[in-house]
């Protein structure tokens, strides 16, 4: 009877759509992991097709290559001595087209599971491209009857308790889980869960990558069946971590290895965004990115995103002032491009301006000057990222923040002009942390510098859109910290406008900003994606009609 497994976890950054590339690097971290003795590896959820993979998945000729694909692999481990795998793929069985957990062993794919639970929730529809997989029991691995499920599966006990009931002797769940603040506890919290259910050990593995609006943030685990958590994986890296298991008197547990430490709220929401952007402009194969420098705090800290994801060299930055940019403004700008080490042209938008002016005069003949002014000279600075990013190549990260394109405090084909964006799920109130914690901090794989990146006063101005004079955005929003709090209220939290105020709102306040959130949808709906950060982002977490009589009503 095997009394001792050696189980290599693999952490690793999976390609949607990449399958000879993610088989490669399944392939690659099994030779690793046989060269260190292990008798199994466990990658992640879908890792073959790379998580979501949405309805790429249906079409028939990507099914096929996958299927080629890892039998393949299987083949391969076994005839060159390397470990058995346990990976997860997209699935045919009887015509019908699964999220399985798949083991290759013996040059086969010898067993199958297939995930029950299948989440159809905020970012997921697993239930639009999957069929639901029976209850499982156990996978038979070297005389040993292993637990596996498939992510969501863990969530719920009935899994957990149907492969504790059939003779499972440990639990292994594969996992695409994407990031948001809260999800580290939830992972653990749910772990334990199912393992004081059952008595039994659990591993978790998660992916790690960006993969358009998501960010998978790693930090695979073991939990022992006393609770103690004796393995985690580093956090936003890719990684093969060995755990040794041992069969003793009361079951298998897990010998005591390295155990990564929590990170912060704020170095795990810049950890999503450098890896998001980074991942999100390498994996599309962009040389760069090139972003409007304002002077202002939303600017500055997606520029500094841009420099630890790609490196200064990929960065450009351009200023594109108006006569109504501050000196303080155009000096911040230099200071904060500067500190980055990136290029910083200077464009200025006054022609442009001027022309705009004399083309629309005939039309705009007795009307006062509006917001249609303001928003001709966002438009005029989108269209020039625009032709920058058409002549180089380079991807236009847009700016705005979670606050802005909540309320709509943002121009439709203006600085909302883009291919992406580090800080559409960031509130403003964030943003501010997020600066001066970058100031103190520099990210372990960060590409930018140490030291101070933000100019001190450009994270203390007032912030502005600078599109009239002595314009403040206080003018036309309460200030950010109870802004931010109402719209967390009525965002994250579904709350009414009696929950809101009864925060400590005014209500004529609330229900102001009420209407602006939900009159803005049709904006939201044309932004770029952005890295998911909170509970529920704009786009797939949530997803409100733009045609809405509700909010008339309040």
């Amino acid at each position: 009877m095997t009394d001792r497994l050696s189980i290599a976890i693999a952490q690793i950054n999976p390609t949607v759509g990449d399958v000879a590339g993610n088989i490669a690097l399944i392939e690659a971290y099994a030779r690793d992991a046989g060269t260190q003795g292990a008798d199994l590896v466990v990658a992640t959820e879908l890792a073959v097709s790379g998580y979501p993979p949405e309805d790429l998945v249906l079409k028939p000729e990507f099914q096929n290559r996958i299927i080629e694909a890892v039998i393949t692999l299987a083949a391969k481990l076994d005839a060159e001595g390397l470990p058995a795998v346990l990976l997860g793929a997209p699935w045919r069985v009887d015509d019908k087209l699964y999220n399985a957990a798949l083991l290759l062993d013996g040059g086969v794919v010898k067993h199958a599971r297939l995930k029950h639970e299948l989440p159809n929730y905020g970012v997921f529809d697993e239930k639009r491209v999957f069929e639901q997989g029976p209850l499982p029991g156990p996978i038979p691995f070297r005389d040993v009857r292993l637990g596996v499920m498939v992510c969501e599966d863990m969530w719920y006990p009935d899994v957990a308790e149907c492969l504790q009931e059939s003779g499972a002797e440990f639990l292994i769940s594969l996992n695409g889980s994407p990031f948001d603040v809260d999800k580290v506890d939830a992972r653990l919290n749910i772990s334990v869960a199912r393992v004081s259910e059952t008595g039994l050990a659990a591993l978790y593995t998660n992916q790690l990558g960006g993969q358009d609006e998501l960010a998978f943030d790693g930090g695979s685990f073991v939990v022992n069946p006393d609770y103690s958590m004796v393995v985690r994986a580093p956090f936003w890296q890719e990684a093969l971590v060995m755990t040794e298991w041992t069969r003793g008197s009361n079951g298998w547990v897990c010998a005591q290895g390295d155990v990564q430490t929590s990170l912060s709220r704020d170095e795990n929401i810049y950890s999503a965004m450098v890896l998001g952007l980074r991942d999100y402009v390498n994996k599309n194969g962009f040389p760069g990115v090139v972003i409007g420098m304002s002077g202002g705090v939303d600017s500055a800290l997606s520029a500094a995103v841009a420099v630890d994801a790609l490196g200064a060299d990929k960065v450009l930055t351009v200023m594109m002032p108006s006569p109504y940019t501050s000196t303080e403004s155009l000096e911040d700008a230099a200071e904060c491009a500067g500190y980055l080490n990136t290029q910083l042209d200077e464009i200025n938008i006054g022609p442009a301006m001027a022309a705009f002016d004399q083309m629309l005069a005939p039309s705009f003949e007795g009307r006062d000057p509006d917001i249609t002014e303001e928003n001709i000279q966002a438009r005029s600075r989108g269209l020039i990222l625009m032709a920058l990013s058409n002549k180089l190549g380079q991807m236009v990260l847009t700016t705005g923040n979670k606050s802005e394109m909540s309320v709509g405090y943002a121009t439709l084909y203006g600085d909302m002009c883009g291919g992406y964006s580090v800080l559409k799920d960031v509130y403003k109130t964030t943003v501010f942390d997020l600066c001066r914690w970058r100031n103190e901090n520099r990210p372990t794989d960060a590409l930018g510098p140490g030291g101070m990146v933000i100019p001190d006063r450009i994270i203390t101005k007032p912030p502005s859109a600078e599109l009239r004079p002595d314009q403040k955005d206080e003018d036309s929003l309460p200030p950010y910290d109870a802004l931010d709090d109402i719209l967390h209220g009525l965002i994250e939290q579904e709350q009414s406008v009696d929950d809101v105020v009864a925060r400590g709102h005014d209500a004529e306040t609330v229900k102001r900003i009420w209407r602006m959130l939900d009159r803005a949808e049709y904006k939201r709906r044309q932004a770029p994606p952005g890295v998911k950060i909170t509970l529920r982002a704009f786009g797939k977490d949530r997803r409100y009609p733009i045609t809405n009589g509700f909010t008339k009503q309040i």
